[in-house]
């Protein structure tokens, strides 16, 4: 249930978040108790400033808080997104890289071949040089060799340093003697231990030269923004847009720039996650030029590798699936039929919406239809309006949408309606059709170019399609979300206060880390190796204690084991005064999404803050001739939102003292005997308002480990619940 719209008292805590989308940059704040949104503004982008888009985070934050009068003291917490990196990587904005790789023997010979890395192409046009020096290592690192070797590199024209040998995740020393002789000419460095933890150089080394080819510009925006806050009066440290979702500090950010990719598309999820409390959906942020498709399962934004240029780096990134359709998108027309819609969008034309003209319907009416080009280098079928006046219009989806009153009044992307369908009843007279067809048509090749990308993302993970949902965010969602999910069968929401929610999802965001290690056959110790060192990330970022969590993953293909820890600077609950709903009300909840009648919807258990709801459900296979019933589970918070959903599961409870034979107990009862031994159950436990997710883990005895750990703390008497799902 999204929180209301209203100024509040003044005496609040306030949390701002900034946005940098490609045209518009977005300021809002909320009040960090109630999520209230208190202000929100947007700007232009400052893609062309000197200074890049962090111009643009300066000037929005200055206008927020003098329109919105909130005092700078009150502000608890500020973030913001950016295109910075990702710009200046498509740009090729970026710096000569030297790399000083160190080994010794033959493991030494292949240290140096794998870090021998470049030219490396980063966008059509675009390279990032790269220079290498090797240096055999005796009984120990020689500074006299290290410096000779920087100082060759300086001299070649490296502006940027890079250590790299083979296992500096287990002993960075090497590296580190290669990032102080760097800084002690004055130029920045890293290591490739810094990237990550992973074994394999070559991908390591390829990430850290990536990192630090952007490092220069990064550190200079950091440097320009933190300032801009300081004196701005806000004492509490500004953090950055992580492309995996969570937050990360301006510390971080010049140390590992290459963690802000993708961290636009990451501020829409994270505000469809946090504001909306959305578990589970194919999510479609529609702006004006593009929209970024992404899915959201058991609560978590899905992740990978981040690729730069077609490279594979060690970065963690939203899986974002991106097209040229949005809002703004232009109407392309061959021979008399709608072709296409966009790329190119009334931004990029700089031409108006027809259903946001100011022209009179009248005038509009008597428009004659022309083909151009958005851009020179385009073809002349986009097709747009020009007045007698000489002025010109553009037909877009929105156009089309409202033409055919999909769009409903209160809905950011509802314009005119009388001017929206005389642009289109004027451009059916000059094709030859009927002005209402063409709009149809439009509305059809969008759904058509859109449903391919989220049929695609639904193929890739698995999805459960009867119970996937489409989740609409952007100034444009109501233009396109709700027509793809008619056309596709499918249940849609658009999220609140729409057009912001990637600034708002910025303003919730947690501080976020993720350390993986390549691990064969881990051990308890190992698995907790692990986890304290991400715990301990967020610590010195700031993060209280109590606020952290950590979720364990174990790819035993791969032999990595990975641990994402997230937590807040704040240990005031982001939800405590949001409104709660009845048990009724929950029960109604679950069975809209378990698509059930209430009747056969049964509350299994309760733990106060979680409720656990369940449905038997029947499947028919072989022409009708065989049926299986299985139990479909829901779990709906206090607030009314669905937090976990699972469509073949056992549940049970207990207190926490009998944690360890209550997972006994659904594992026992799930677990599955195959020719290489015993297959158990993935496995969830609901603590509080806490979904432990343990799917991921694949013997008893990791589960038990992480158990022990997440309860430390817990009441031997509260009530915990374990949900088994059968793999």
């Amino acid at each position: 249930m999204a929180p209301k719209l209203g100024v509040i008292d003044m005496a609040r805590k306030v949390r701002v978040g900034i946005d940098v989308g490609g045209t518009f940059t977005h300021a809002i704040a909320l009040d960090a108790e109630t999520c209230t949104l208190i202000h929100d503004i947007k700007t232009l982008t400052t893609h062309d400033a000197p200074e890049g888009v962090a111009r643009g985070v300066v000037d929005s934050l200055q206008r927020l808080l003098s329109e919105s009068g909130i005092n700078p003291e009150d502000v608890t917490f500020i973030a913001h997104s950016t295109t910075q990196a990702t710009n200046a990587l498509l740009e090729g904005d970026v710096v000569p890289v030297g790399i000083v790789s160190l080994g010794k023997g033959i493991e030494g010979a292949k240290a140096s071949r794998d870090s021998k890395i470049g030219p490396l192409e980063l966008a059509p046009g675009h390279s990032l040089q790269c220079l290498h020096r090797y240096i055999a290592v005796g009984d120990g690192v020689s500074k006299p060799q290290v410096d000779q070797a920087v100082r060759q590199l300086a001299d070649q024209g490296a502006k940027v340093l890079v250590g790299a040998a083979a296992f500096s995740v287990d002993d960075p020393s090497y590296e580190l003697a290669v990032m102080e002789s760097a800084r002690e000419l004055g130029l920045p460095a890293a290591g490739t231990f810094e990237v990550s933890k992973l074994y394999g150089l070559r991908a390591r080394t390829r990430t850290a030269v990536i990192n630090a080819s952007i490092l220069p510009r990064m550190i200079e925006a950091a440097e320009m923004t933190e300032k801009a806050v300081a004196s701005a009066g806000i004492a509490v440290p500004l953090m950055v847009m992580r492309g995996d979702g969570g937050v990360m500090t301006l510390r971080e950010v010049q140390r590992r720039p290459i963690n802000t990719l993708l961290s636009g598309p990451a501020a829409s999820v994270a505000g469809a996650l946090l504001y909306e409390r959305i578990s589970d959906g194919v999510f479609l942020e529609v702006g004006g030029t593009s929209t970024d498709i992404s899915v959201i399962r058991d609560g978590r934004v899905i992740t990978r590798y981040a690729q730069v240029g077609g490279h594979h780096t060690y970065v963690h990134s939203v899986d974002t699936r991106t097209i040229g359709l949005a809002g703004g998108s232009m109407v392309r027309v061959r021979e008399r039929r709608v072709v296409d819609v966009g790329p190119r969008s009334a931004h990029i034309a700089g031409f108006p919406y027809a259903a946001f003209s100011k022209e009179d319907v009248a005038s509009i009416s008597r428009a004659r239809v022309i083909g151009v080009k958005p851009r020179p280098e385009d073809s002349a079928d986009y097709l747009a309006l020009e007045l007698e006046n000489g002025s010109r219009i553009a037909l877009t989806l929105t156009d089309a949408s409202n033409a055919l009153g999909l769009v409903k009044p209160g809905d950011y992307a509802y314009g005119s309606l009388e001017t929206a369908r005389a642009a289109f009843e004027a451009a059916g007279r000059g094709l030859g059709v009927d002005g209402m067809d063409l709009a149809e048509q439009v509305v059809e090749a969008a759904v058509l170019k859109a449903r391919g990308t989220v049929a695609e993302v639904v193929r890739d993970y698995k999805l459960d399609l009867r119970t996937v949902a489409l989740v609409g965010g952007g100034g444009g969602a109501t233009a396109l979300v709700p027509a793809v999910a008619a056309q596709m069968g499918l249940q849609y929401t658009i999220t609140h206060k729409a057009e912001v929610i990637s600034a708002i999802g910025v303003a919730l965001a947690l501080l976020r880390d993720v350390v993986e290690r390549t691990i064969p056959s881990p051990t308890n110790e190992d698995i907790l190796s692990v986890r304290n060192e991400a715990r301990e990330s967020l610590l010195s970022m700031g993060a209280k204690p109590n606020t952290i969590e950590v979720h364990m993953e174990i790819d035993q293909q791969a032999s990595k084991v990975r641990a994402v820890a997230t937590g807040s600077m704040e240990l005031v609950s982001q939800d405590v005064a949001k409104a709660c709903v009845s048990p009724d009300e929950q029960r109604a909840t679950a069975a809209v999404s378990l698509n059930a009648r209430l009747e056969d919807v049964k509350l299994v258990c309760d733990n106060g803050r979680l409720a656990v709801f369940a449905a038997m459900q029947r499947d028919r296979r072989f022409m009708g001739l065989v049926t299986s019933t299985r139990q479909a589970v829901r779990v709906v918070d206090i607030h009314g939102a669905v937090v976990l959903k699972e469509s073949d599961a056992q549940v049970d409870w207990a207190p926490a003292k009998e944690a360890q034979q209550l997972i006994e107990r659904v594992m026992d009862g799930l677990s599955r005997y195959t020719e290489g031994g015993r297959l158990i159950p993935g496995m969830y436990l609901l603590v509080g308002t806490r979904v432990i997710n343990m799917t991921k883990l694949h013997a008893e005895d990791q589960i038990a480990t992480v158990v022990g750990v997440e309860l430390e703390g817990v009441e031997p008497g509260q009530t915990i619940i374990a949900i088994g799902v059968k793999r």
